[in-house]
Formats: structure tokens, sequence, C-alpha cells
């Protein structure tokens, strides 16, 4: 019989370090999106978010509808308190919710470089061995001291060169995971027979500071950008205001009137239909103007209201059987981000967002609603001759 696994992500509302952690945006996305989109693509059954925050609840329940995996469920203010454990709020979810299960895994948000393989690898070794419970540790080859300036692990007369040093593992604090029986019965995260779970290096980083942050943040852009890879592009993906318009809204009483669009962006992308290359439309707002136009333009993959459109792509090339390294994007602010990074080739309007504009492949010589569009169809048509 199969062994049902869940993820458990407990959050809190209010963070000393840094105000609203789990909220703020980290390369345009909630910091803790990031864990839990690992989470949900991961072999898990079940992914629980535990918090006292009813911005984050309604966050998942508006923006995570596309998934079954997910649930938000309220924390109580006791075990959100800045003295209850990570041990006190998973006894809570275990007493006060009927929730089947044989695996748990605890998963933390601070710890954003965590990975689908790492769950499901820490997952494996549940199943498959003798282990009760399991941690996540990285190797580090650093010397350590006590206090009183004595030496713990070399001697100083004999100093290894690192090819020569085992190292050290430490817990890193991201995935932690135990059978029910061994969590139920010690009420502690890790207890029995522990197997440990060897993650990268630079996962050590737990987000606690605005340092963390900035760490964790640059390393994030460092490996999407060096995943980047030479291939045809298949897909153009492209937001709306900003991109499409020139980011302005006119509203009647009744609400949203009018945006203003370019036509000559709707014969580049005709041409690049025509010649094999298709087409998705993705936007945070959910307007009957955007609509309309994308009917006008037969652009049938439209996609409304999608404020996390990480997990929204991730969902689709899972879905599709789809390679972001043979997408191109075209955003303009900060919750395009994220996906400018992953893509094979991301363009900006020239009137984009002070940090799109760094981080862009291609800055467009022309703005956004003024042949941006077109001008990116054109340089997608000229690179894909390439593969012919």
């Amino acid at each position: 019989m199969s062994k049902k696994a869940i993820g458990f992500i407990p959050l809190r509302k209010n963070s000393k370090g840094i105000p609203g952690k789990n909220k703020k945006k980290l390369l345009g996305r909630p910091l803790f999106t990031w864990v839990l989109t690992e989470a949900l693509f991961s072999k898990l059954d079940q992914v629980y978010v535990f918090t006292d925050d009813d911005e984050i609840l309604a966050y998942i329940d508006a923006h995570f509808k596309w998934s079954s995996k997910v649930v938000g469920i309220k924390r109580s203010a006791e075990n959100a308190s800045d003295t209850a454990s990570t041990e006190a709020a998973i006894l809570e979810f275990c007493d006060t919710n009927n929730i089947d299960f044989d695996i748990f895994f605890l998963l933390q948000a601070t710890s954003p470089l965590t990975r689908r393989t790492d769950i499901d690898t820490a997952l494996q070794k549940l199943v498959n061995t003798p282990l009760d419970a399991i941690v996540s540790v990285v190797k580090t080859h650093r010397f350590t001291w006590s206090a009183k300036g004595e030496p713990q692990n070399y001697d100083i007369f004999k100093r290894p060169r690192r090819q020569d040093f085992d190292g050290l593992l430490i817990e890193n604090g991201a995935v932690y995971g135990t059978t029910r029986e061994a969590l139920l019965s010690s009420k502690n995260r890790l207890s029995g027979k522990i197997g440990v779970l060897e993650m990268e290096e630079d996962t050590l980083v737990e987000i606690d500071s605005e340092t963390d942050w900035n760490i964790i943040e640059q390393v994030l852009i460092s490996k999407f950008k060096a995943g980047k890879a030479a291939q045809r592009i298949d897909y153009l993906i492209l937001d709306v205001d900003g991109v499409f318009t020139n980011g302005t809204v006119q509203f009647s009483k009744d609400g949203e009137f009018s945006k203003t669009f370019d036509m000559r962006d709707g014969m580049g992308l005709e041409i690049l239909r025509e010649n094999g290359v298709q087409i998705m439309v993705m936007t945070s707002e959910n307007s009957n103007v955007v609509k309309t136009r994308m009917a006008k333009l037969k652009l049938t993959d439209t996609f409304l209201g999608i404020k996390d459109k990480y997990s929204f792509l991730e969902k689709l090339c899972e879905e599709r059987n789809l390679s972001t390294k043979q997408m191109a994007y075209i955003g303009d602010d900060m919750n395009d981000l994220s996906n400018l990074l992953r893509v094979g080739w991301s363009f900006c309007p020239a009137n984009a967002t002070k940090n799109i504009l760094f981080h862009s492949d291609v800055v467009l010589n022309h703005a956004s609603s003024a042949g941006a569009i077109r001008e990116a169809s054109e340089f997608i048509m000229n690179y894909n001759n390439r593969f012919k």
C-alpha cells in the first residue's frame, strides 16, 4: 500500500527581523510561494500552509485554485506568537485537523532555494529505508572554534587541504521529514533513527535578515541565468499592461473603460504564429477590455487574473510538456521578473522599470504600445532563422 505524504509550511504574520517577511516580494513573488511551488510539483500528496495571516490565506484561495494539492489552514494566535515553537504549531495542526497521513514534511519558507528534487529524494529515503526521520544538511569545509579559542575539528599544526578534509554536515533548516508514528510519539520534528538529506552548499543561508535576503536574491538570479541555453523560440509569453499597452488605463464611473493598443504589434504576433511560434498572454488583471482585444487577435492562450505567474507557467510546462528554454517572455515590471529570468530569452520595452531593464536579455528600442512587441517579433523571426 502506498504511503500518503504531506507537506506543512508554517507561516507567522508578524516577523521581527524582516517585517511582513513571508509576503515580501522576492524576485517579484511573495517569499512563501517559492517553497510552496516546489512542494506542489514534488511527489507530496498534499501541501498545507498553516498561518495566522488572513492575507496569505486569501492569496492562496484566489491564486492557487489551479492546484488541488494546496490547502490553507488558519493558525491560532497563541501558536503564532514570538515565543511559540514550530513544534507547537505542528502539534496544533495534527490535533485540530483530522488529516490522514503517513509521512510528514516540515518545509520552511525561509529556505527558498529548496527544490522539488530535494523533497522527492528525502521522501524516497523515508519510504524505502528503515528511517523514522530525515533532516536536510549542507556539507561545509569550514574549521570550527570554541569560545575559548580552541580548534574543534582540526589540528592547527596539521592544517588539512580542502581536498583532504571530509568537511562538516550542518543543518540548513530547509526540510524535515518524519513518519506519523515518530512524530506523534516524540512530539518533535526529528526522533528515532534519523537520516540526512545533503543539499547544495548555497542552501545553507536561511532568510532571517536583510543581508540574508540580498544573498538569496543574487543566488537565485545567478542560478536562473546560468540555466539559459540557446534554443529555437517556440513560445512567446507576454504581459499586457506596460507591454501591449502604455501602462495607463481610462476609467469611467462603471469601472475600466479603455486601454490603448498598437495595431502593429498584432501584425507582428500574427507573423510569428504563421511561422510556428505559439503565443501566450499572462496578466494579473482580469479585464474585459483585454479579453476582447485578445479574442480579436485570436490569442486563445490568454490567462487573466494570474498573480503568481511563475507558478502558473510551471503548471503549463508540466501539463503541456514544455521547456522554458524554448520560451521568450516580454514583461515590464517586478511581477514578471522571475519568469524573465528563467526563460530562454527575455525582452522588455524601453520604458520598463529599472530592475527589469537591468535583468532583461534584450531591452527593446521601442516603448510599450509604441512598437515594442513588433520589434521583439522581428528579433525572434531573425533569431529562429539560424535553427532552420
